[in-house]
């Protein structure tokens, strides 16, 4: 476990430099276009105060588009007592707990480090689980929160979104700013910069989405070795499937945080899912469960 939250440090960095590396790639096409050097510069800079904004307010963001409202002990027993027991058992702070009204059976957590996590759980999850596949859930999310997949996660969806905004602006400007230096370009640099400023936003996200699907396993395990209790997890996932885990509010940009896939399905839905096949988490659950 403290292998898996070291690495997950490790990848922050990882990830962080990778993806300066694509935002500093995209300013140096559009310097070489351009013929400024301060536009690389420029470009970092954005890129870096956007991802900052983004890791420090994304969990409020997260909260407030998916409609969550804070609980506290008296508001919903049964939640805040499964989210406690499982913090006092693992020796973690007690984050603070969302509801979201909705009928689709979902969780999520989020946060930038386990002092200043979310966990948040659909009127639907807990209408159809039992306790023990609640806490087996709740055990899910706190993994999520104990090998700082959060802060890995915010991080990823920040600068992703950084470098979208950013290849955006730059093939606007290169279809419509026009100016000299544009038009003195080589054809074969600007159609390699558009191929780039394309590709860049796609590549982003694929290197997200592994990193995404890859925490999910880990989360699993995670809570799978907190209860001691691989099978609570595995009907937990099998309800799930069965009912569906569809939310009203359909918001692509917090998708990475549920517990289950909340977009509607589809082919393309499927390529770019954030979350790994329901089958094969809960075949690797009920392996785990019979080396226990």
């Amino acid at each position: 476990m403290y292998s898996a939250i070291a690495a997950n440090k490790r990848n922050t960095v990882v990830i962080m430099v990778l993806f300066v590396l694509v935002i500093g790639g995209l300013g140096w096409l559009a310097s070489q276009i351009y013929g400024n050097s301060s536009i690389v510069y420029l470009t970092i800079a954005i890129a870096s105060i956007y991802a900052l904004v983004q890791y420090f307010a994304a969990a409020r963001l997260a909260i407030a588009v998916n409609g969550g409202q804070k609980i506290q002990k008296s508001d919903n027993p049964r939640l805040w007592r499964t989210v406690e027991n499982l913090t006092i058992a693992t020796g973690m702070p007690m984050p603070d707990v969302y509801v979201i009204d909705d009928p689709a059976p979902n969780a999520f957590a989020t946060g930038r480090d386990p002092r200043h996590a979310v966990v948040a759980a659909t009127t639907g999850i807990m209408e159809i689980m039992t306790d023990d596949e609640l806490e087996a859930v709740m055990a899910h999310e706190l993994g999520h929160v104990r090998n700082y997949d959060i802060r890995v996660s915010m991080i990823a969806f920040g600068l992703v979104s950084a470098i979208g905004m950013i290849a955006d602006l730059m093939l606007h400007m290169m279809w419509f700013g026009g100016g000299d230096d544009r038009d003195n370009a080589s054809p074969q640099l600007m159609i390699f910069g558009i191929l780039a400023l394309i590709l860049a936003p796609i590549i982003a996200t694929l290197i997200q989405l592994a990193v995404s699907r890859q925490r999910e396993y880990l989360a699993d395990s995670t809570g799978a070795m907190t209860t001691r209790h691989p099978e609570g997890l595995a009907k937990a996932l099998e309800k799930i499937r069965d009912h569906g885990s569809v939310m009203r509010r359909q918001n692509s940009s917090t998708a990475h945080l549920f517990f289950a896939n909340p977009l509607k399905s589809g082919a393309i839905a499927k390529l770019f899912s954030t979350h790994p096949p329901i089958e094969d988490r809960i075949a690797r659950l009920r392996a785990m469960g019979s080396q226990m």
